[in-house]
């Protein structure tokens, strides 16, 4: 009896066992077309598991730019390839948004669109109206979240708090602060993170710009600001983010340069970080770098390139990942007719004057190069054909994209629009009195600004470009021995003789600092403005032919390194 009403209840248990899994593999077949054709294909239990697993998994879409320097048209760009260069046409904001809108629709719903910084400056339009004339063709590429970057504080912490605070997108930035009469509010300007909530998944994204900006930038850009080491609290965001916030997916985006970035992977502070988003030193990541806690990738430059990001989620954790670099084609993506016009619109005040040919060159203009580029070249011949001085130095800068010779004309047309391109700071020229043991002493530091063996201790910009000058050095020498030699006017350094130097005046700097320099003799400013001097020059001398000439060398790399990143597969190309 008793065992006839134990197999009534295993029968009834069967039943409601039966009746539940059929309700929720109808359920299944409902919410989930695979799950029923699984089945109907025959497929066995096993493999009709691993066929709901599969299709139950969640795909997460970030699209990133960085870097894009105000570039408002598609413009020559600059790839290596078989070591040479080689030109193609990239970028252009209305090609951007055409692209942006065709990879959304790939992952409609569950896509993110995130800026890294150095959005409103590096261009003609951007410099004039102070990054105002951009705000609306930002908010018209549709921005989910935004970074600021080393070139936001150009216009001064005013203009940079309205431009951003104008701008749709959601900012972070975890390690800048309010600073107010040299005392420290320990307020941050923007919040420290941000969680998005999409397609049932949290993605939480913190944010670190470069704690170097006070001496990467003139001083005077970032009065009113302090900034910290992202080492400071990334690992106490992360844990919250982990523990509180549930985020199954924890990104830090950053604008730090690559080789700092590389080493906040290889930093325990990161560890529980799936990824670095990098901007800074314009490279091109196209296999993510794998650190010891994470992995990093940085996405170009000028809107040329646009990085992917899928992130495939199941079980709320992250389960795969896959990056793309992409090109930003004009010949792929036609431009898009309601960016173009408010493109034009941006452009047409100052058209005119943009526009205007200010010299020729046969030679293609080009900065990518880390010791010594064509187009500082260009610079500082200019610096030495109006002022004579023994040496004149022009700043490691990074931003410009390249200028191609026209294969029909033969040249290379420079207009005005590109000069604002070489220098969108328009900064008046000084000069100053070094002793040769300076030189050394100043030549040393900044190969450490670019070469340091600890990421932490790099700039972020190229080593420094000069004329008058040749320099030999071995990059993977310790710190104050990396100079072999030095040459000026084609003589020996010799340590004890003064030279007249030139270069630009930074704002803020002390009166007796030129380019980095310290503590120079009669310091002078020479009432010109380097924009006027190039002109005079290109006028003087078109068609100009820059080149490499062998003026910065090193024993352990080619003069066409393109990277400072060292110790990892990571080519430039």
């Amino acid at each position: 009896m008793k065992k006839n009403k134990l197999n009534t209840e295993h029968k009834q248990n069967n039943r409601r066992d039966f009746l539940k899994k059929s309700a929720l593999v109808g359920l299944a077949a409902v919410l989930n077309p695979v799950t029923s054709l699984a089945a109907s294909a025959g497929l066995s239990e096993t493999e009709q598991t691993d066929s709901i697993i599969e299709s139950a998994s969640q795909k997460i879409t970030v699209l990133i730019t960085t870097d894009i320097h105000s570039q408002l048209n598609t413009h020559d760009e600059f790839f290596w390839e078989n070591n040479q260069a080689v030109y193609k046409k990239r970028g252009g904001l209305a090609v951007l948004k055409t692209m942006i809108d065709t990879l959304k629709k790939e992952n409609l719903n569950n896509t993110i669109l995130y800026d890294g910084g150095d959005f409103f400056h590096g261009h003609a339009v951007a410099s004039l109206t102070e990054g105002e004339a951009l705000i609306p063709i930002f908010n018209k590429l549709g921005y989910d979240l935004m970074l600021p970057g080393n070139w936001e504080v150009v216009y001064k912490k005013k203009k940079m708090l309205y431009d951003m605070g104008h701008a749709n997108a959601a900012k972070i930035c975890a390690n800048m602060f309010h600073k107010t009469n040299d005392e420290d509010n320990n307020q941050l300007v923007y919040q420290p993170y941000w969680v998005k909530y999409i397609g049932g998944i949290k993605i939480g994204i913190i944010g670190y710009t470069d704690h170097l900006i006070p001496k990467r930038q003139s001083p005077a850009y970032s009065e009113g600001l302090r900034f910290e080491h992202a080492d400071a609290t990334i690992a106490k965001y992360t844990k919250y983010l982990k523990e509180v916030e549930g985020c199954a997916v924890i990104l830090v985006a950053t604008h730090m340069g690559l080789a700092q970035q590389v080493g906040l992977a290889n930093n325990p502070v990161t560890q529980g970080v799936d990824f670095i988003l990098g901007a800074d030193t314009h490279e091109r990541v196209r296999e993510p770098i794998q650190g010891k806690y994470c992995k990093v990738v940085e996405c170009g430059a000028f809107g040329s390139f646009l990085g992917r990001l899928d992130l495939i989620i199941k079980d709320g954790k992250l389960e795969s990942s896959h990056y793309q670099l992409l090109d930003v084609d004009p010949v792929k993506y036609p431009a898009n007719k309601e960016v173009q016009s408010l493109v034009d619109k941006a452009y047409e005040p100052f058209k005119t004057e943009l526009q205007r040919v200010i010299g020729t060159s046969k030679t293609p203009l080009v900065r990518y190069f880390v010791m010594e580029t064509p187009m500082d070249n260009l610079i500082t011949d200019a610096i030495m054909w109006k002022f004579k001085p023994d040496i004149a130095l022009s700043n490691g800068f990074r931003f410009c994209q390249p200028l191609a010779v026209d294969s029909k004309t033969g040249v290379a047309t420079i207009t005005k629009e590109f000069l604002w391109n070489m220098l969108p700071v328009n900064s008046e020229a000084k000069t100053g009195i070094v002793t040769g043991q300076q030189l050394k002493d100043w030549l040393e530091k900044e190969l450490q600004n670019a070469f340091a063996k600890d990421p932490s201790k790099r700039f972020g910009g190229w080593f420094v470009r000069f004329s008058g000058m040749e320099v030999n050095f071995t990059i993977s020498n310790e710190t104050d021995k990396r100079l072999n030699w030095v040459k000026v006017s084609g003589q020996p350094l010799d340590l004890t003789k003064e030279y007249s130097i030139i270069a630009c005046e930074r704002e803020g700097d002390p009166d007796d600092t030129l380019c980095r320099v310290e503590k120079v003799k009669n310091p002078k400013r020479l009432v010109m403005l380097l924009h006027d001097v190039i002109e005079e020059y290109l006028k003087a001398n078109s068609p100009i032919a820059p080149k490499l000439e062998a003026r910065s060398t090193a024993t352990d790399e080619p003069n066409t390194l393109l990277t400072q990143l060292r110790g990892t597969t990571y080519e430039f190309r």
